[in-house]
């Protein structure tokens, strides 16, 4: 009744505030008594669009409780109801679903993005391209936290807000910033599903784009929930795009927003990302989990969470060792991770390019899992030359983002073919030819591809005990100094090599291209704690194993060593010559040299490469006073960490030195 006062209408809207219903009810209840006053035919008006906005906020809480009452039944883990309810209050969606992992529901999605402008379908099967924001092509490392309870726990290679004050930050960023967007519940795995090496987690976002690379990238959809219960944890990850989308607004192709943070939370082991709907700041299961959250829960629980491919490597006698690699991004990981080895007899097969899980098995050796489903690998550069098994993984149900189309619907990139195409469509939309100043492909485009599909995956590649490690290997861009392949003396001289690792910058991340940085085990930007205490973490592993004598091997390679200008190593499949030395090594072969850094080789399988002798030694030749110079940038370097330093990594730092004078 229109005489009715104000107050008596307040307790519902005290009810309903969270549901987005209060403020049309309000101005239903105030046009009620102002009919008196106001033309009727305006107070009709105001009615009509106040029921209507009353019958939507109806049926979006409608589907708000169908969603909890699905999610009941799909789990009893009352810690993720609860997550999912705060977060659905606190970001206001206008419509919650939770996502089954189907190829269907993959389809349904592809078809809303591409009538959006998103995605454009492909020629190659049930593949899509996306083209960014041109703001929004990159990790974002100077907006990357680690919200440590203490700074000192975040260490000087990380940036570090007090959680309190970052939480409060957030809390106003992120208070109905889904508004007029769909979240999505993405369950998901890093690892195979009932594996103790493997981590679950719940990610909420507003990007369909995200939740089609999460159904590559990880194990994802209602299987995940089986494996959930109140016993076990998950990771809670929050990730928008930043940007609400009012009620009539237009919506854009690739919603972002030019203020961006991903913020992780160590002790609490929470993700929170906004901003950004470009790979590794949105698909939070990758770098965000896979590496800085997993590398807190290794440090605290006695095992290793690595920014490492893992290979397998038979020999001609049926022999197979599996191997890590830690390189920084754009380096050759996943060139190295699906090798054609060109050695008769010896075959390469992977297991993953980029991420390695590590824990100790009874026997004191350590096996490893690859927490990913995918590939998100670098575009430019690869090929059929440099990686063929590549170019086979994404022959369909593979998405690509900023690279060029070519007039038929396909995807170039530089470095895919000897021979430019005569036009393209680049990164940007923008028509390309050949003599275009700009590249048609942007540096860091990428691919994301479902694991099963590469031709030489491992068949282990998803066992659930993981494979055992025989050798672990550093590497970076190195035009200078850093020799083809060393060994270290010992487990501890190898972890300082690690340490020591630094490489010519890449566009995966930001900066400025080529400018050397120091880049410690490949996981400057992805360790979510001091780094100092990582290096002291990998010294403790020694004392970990049961019996260390099980331990990998340790060795650094540099495949990218020049003079003049010019590469003095062919690499890609001739790579297979090095591991094989590696594999050699591990079993005890004495085709080796004592350096002051190290054992390099005396010789290695050449045969049919036509690289010169005077090159080999170019390449295994370690220059004294060069080492001093690299000591001395590392003594330098290591300052960084203070007191914190373990005496261990000094202890080496000071052996090497001893070796150097002599």
């Amino acid at each position: 009744s229109p005489t009715k006062e104000p107050q008596h209408h307040f307790p519902f809207f005290l009810a309903t505030y969270r549901r987005g219903i209060s403020f049309p009810l309000l101005i239903s209840h105030f046009s009620f008594n102002l009919c008196g006053i106001l033309p009727q035919s305006f107070c009709f008006l105001v009615l009509s669009v106040s029921f209507l906005s009353i019958l939507r906020s109806y049926f979006n809480q409608k589907n708000y409780f169908k969603m909890l009452g699905q999610l009941s039944k799909l789990t009893g883990n009352k810690k993720v109801h609860s997550f999912v309810k705060e977060k659905v209050e606190k970001l206001k969606p206008k419509n919650v679903v939770l996502v089954d992992g189907t190829e269907k529901e993959f389809k349904k999605f592809a078809d809303q993005l591409v009538a959006n402008g998103t995605l454009k379908k492909l020629k190659r099967p049930n593949s899509y391209l996306a083209r960014s924001d041109p703001g929004d092509v990159a990790r974002v490392e100077s907006r990357t936290f680690i919200c440590s309870e203490k700074k000192e726990n975040a260490g000087p290679t990380n940036n570090w807000k007090d959680p309190k004050e970052m939480r409060s930050f957030l809390d106003k960023k992120f208070d109905g910033v889904m508004e007029g967007r769909t979240m999505y519940v993405v369950p998901f795995s890093m690892g195979p599903l009932g594996s103790n090496l493997s981590q679950i987690g719940v990610e909420l976002t507003d990007s369909p784009y995200v939740v089609m690379n999460m159904k590559i990238m990880t194990r994802m959809g209602e299987k995940v929930w089986q494996h959930l219960d109140e016993k076990r944890g998950f990771v809670p990850c929050v990730h928008s795009v930043g940007a609400p989308l009012k009620e009539g607004a237009k919506d854009v192709a690739w919603p972002c927003n030019t203020d961006k943070y991903i913020v992780h939370y160590p002790e609490t082991r929470e993700i929170w990302s906004f901003g950004s709907g470009y790979g590794g700041n949105a698909l939070l299961g990758k770098k965000c989990l896979a590496l800085r959250i997993a590398s807190a829960m290794a440090k605290d629980e006695g095992w290793l969470a690595e920014h490492m491919l893992i290979l397998g490597i038979t020999n001609p006698s049926g022999e197979k060792k599996y191997v890590a690699a830690a390189f920084p991004s754009a380096c050759g990981k996943t060139n190295l991770a699906m090798l054609n080895a060109t050695i008769p007899g010896w075959k390469v097969e992977c297991v993953g390019d980029d991420i390695a899980w590590m824990k100790f098995g009874k026997d004191g050796k350590l096996y490893a899992i690859n927490p990913e489903a995918g590939f998100f690998g670098v575009a430019p550069g690869t090929s059929d030359s440099t990686n063929p098994n590549a170019m086979k993984t994404i022959e369909s149900n593979t998405l690509f983002t900023n690279v060029a189309e070519t007039p038929d619907g396909d995807v170039w990139w530089e470095g895919m073919t000897k021979q430019k195409p005569s036009n393209l469509t680049d990164w940007l939309g923008r028509p390309w030819t050949p003599s275009s100043t700009e590249k048609a492909a942007h540096p860091n485009s990428r691919f994301t591809a479902p694991s099963s599909q590469c031709p030489v995956i491992d068949p282990k590649w998803e066992s659930p005990e993981g494979v055992p490690i025989s050798a672990i290997i550093f590497g970076g861009r190195r035009a200078n100094v850093v020799p083809l392949v060393y060994q270290s003396l010992d487990w501890n001289h190898g972890v300082f090599m690690g340490a020591s690792v630094s490489s010519e910058q890449t566009s995966a991340a930001e900066g400025k291209e080529g400018e050397l940085r120091h880049d410690p085990f490949a996981m400057l930007p992805f360790c979510g704690y001091n780094m100092a205490d990582y290096f002291g973490h990998w010294l403790s592993m020694s004392q970990k194993s049961s019996n260390p004598s099980n331990l990998p091997k340790i060795f650094h390679v540099n495949w990218f060593r020049q003079e003049q200008g010019k590469f003095l190593w062919p690499g890609f499949g001739e790579n297979s010559r090095v591991l094989k030395w590696i594999c050699e090594r591990v079993d005890g072969s004495s085709n080796a040299v004592q350096t002051p850094i190290g054992f390099v080789p005396k010789q290695l399988d050449l045969q049919g490469l036509n690289v010169s002798d005077t090159d080999i030694q170019k390449l295994l030749f370690v220059n004294k006073q060069d080492w001093v110079n690299e000591s001395n940038h590392m003594k330098k370097y290591l300052q960084i960490f203070g007191d914190r330093l373990p005496s261990g990594i000094n202890e080496q730092l000071n052996k090497l030195n001893e070796r150097l004078s002599k």
